[in-house]
């Protein structure tokens, strides 16, 4: 092998190791549990990942979209943590299922109680959000990270499509099409339509196996009298016939 070659294929071997030791760098994020549809409600979880060796995460603060403010914003509870639904009001009053709101969820705070996210873990934080506005595609949460150094990272950079993702984006919920029904559903909740389903289906299955027997076995009675009728009276005609006989 050529000098040129091996100095070539040592450093396609090189920039290879350089790109698998990088680190993956991540951010907060946040994903529907099955479906965030327009115009529904949905269970949504932010991952917060811990970026530092030497730190923890001791606080998260996601703030809530005003310009498509949502009625409805309930946090669940997380071990080793608290959490504190801050509220403000609009600049402009919306209407939501025929009512006028003038106030709603702006800012959902997480604070531990403990160590908080260690280093080398992340951690969930469950929200139940809605309705969800129907005259957008996505809903962009601005979010805070505060280390136990006292270090804060500012994930508020909204992501522009068609450009390079920025250094400290914000977290993006994108919206699926509106439902029918405008009830978004979680993953346990299509789990649970899809199981009454197929209970409905086997008790379907269960009455017409029923209806069928009931209605073989009626059949089953009435060819069963008809042939007694039959046989007795044939019997009848026997003896008449024979008693016709002895008299002749």
């Amino acid at each position: 092998m050529k000098a040129s070659r091996i100095a070539a294929v040592g450093a396609v071997a090189a920039s290879a190791v350089v790109v698998l030791s990088s680190p993956a760098f991540a951010h907060v994020s946040v994903a529907p549990e099955g479906t965030a549809a327009k115009g529904g409600y949905a269970t949504v979880n932010f991952k917060v990942p811990n970026e530092r060796d030497d730190a923890s995460t001791t606080k998260l603060e996601v703030n809530l979209p005003m310009d498509h403010p949502l009625a409805s914003v309930q946090p669940q509870a997380v071990d080793g943590w608290k959490v504190e639904v801050t509220k403000s009001k609009l600049d402009k009053p919306v209407e939501m299922h025929g009512e006028k709101i003038d106030e709603a969820v702006s800012k959902v705070t997480w604070t531990a109680t403990g160590k908080g996210i260690e280093p080398g873990f992340f951690q969930k934080f469950p929200l139940s959000i809605g309705q969800l506005p129907e005259d957008t595609d996505e809903l962009v949460f601005k979010t805070l990270q505060t280390y136990s150094n006292k270090e804060v990272v500012r994930w508020i950079e909204v992501p522009q499509e068609g450009k390079e993702e920025p250094e400290n984006p914000a977290a993006v919920l994108a919206l699926s099409a509106a439902t029918d029904d405008h009830h978004g559903a979680s993953g346990a909740d299509q789990a649970s339509d899809s199981d009454d389903a197929d209970d409905s289906e086997a008790a379907s299955a269960d009455t017409s196996a029923a209806e069928h027997t009931d209605s073989s076995d009626t059949t089953a009675r009435v060819l069963g009298v008809v042939g007694i009728v039959v046989g007795a009276a044939g019997v009848a005609y026997g003896v008449m016939a024979g008693r016709r006989r002895t008299t002749a």
